[in-house]
């Protein structure tokens, strides 16, 4: 097994006693938790645009969120993350979240590309010249590709992106117990 290979499978089942770790270090207030609940939102909105965008193993997805970076879903993420560090009001929490962040997902996204590359081709390595790996570009790229679709609260669905709000919204909930609780 790879490296790569073992970060993508690994990623969520270290991603749990990370999260009790975590936990365990935030000191949220009531002001951190509806601070970092407002960045989380603006990562799930990111998540949810790239989800209904995305059809995966099907076509090489263009548009959307996609036409500013190749990783949208990995963006929102990222502010998904930034959003429960500010909740946490922990800089030790938030250096374990960035830290398991840029480990993980540095290697995740490499080997994403090598496999898009494999399957798509020239296609991709056109989309790749022209769209940032991650952080996003102002304006979308123009693309050849004939697959330009418009968001599908069906394909949302599909790729079930709800659990990714239905998981930040636990999470600001325990940083609520956590909270009254040391009040």
């Amino acid at each position: 097994m790879t490296g790569a290979a073992f970060f993508a499978r690994w990623r969520v089942r270290l991603g749990y006693p990370l999260a009790i770790v975590v936990l365990l270090l935030a000191r949220p207030t009531l002001q951190s938790i509806l601070t970092g609940g407002i960045i989380g939102a603006v990562g799930l909105l990111v998540r949810a645009s790239a989800a209904g965008h995305l059809h995966k193993q099907q076509v090489l997805t263009v548009t959307g969120p996609y036409a500013h970076t190749r990783n949208p879903l990995y963006l929102g993420s990222f502010i998904l993350m930034i959003g429960a560090a500010v909740a946490a009001h922990s800089w030790s929490s938030a250096l374990i979240l960035l830290s398991y962040f840029a480990l993980f997902y540095s290697f995740v996204m490499r080997r994403e590309e090598r496999e898009l590359y494999q399957h798509h081709g020239d296609a991709f390595q056109e989309y790749a010249r022209t769209v940032p790996l991650f952080l996003p570009r102002l304006t979308p790229a123009k693309s050849s590709a004939e697959n330009s679709r418009a968001f599908s609260v069906a394909q949302y669905r599909k790729n079930r992106e709800y659990r990714a709000a239905v998981g930040f919204l636990l999470l600001l909930l325990i940083f609520v117990v956590i909270w009254r609780l040391r009040a």
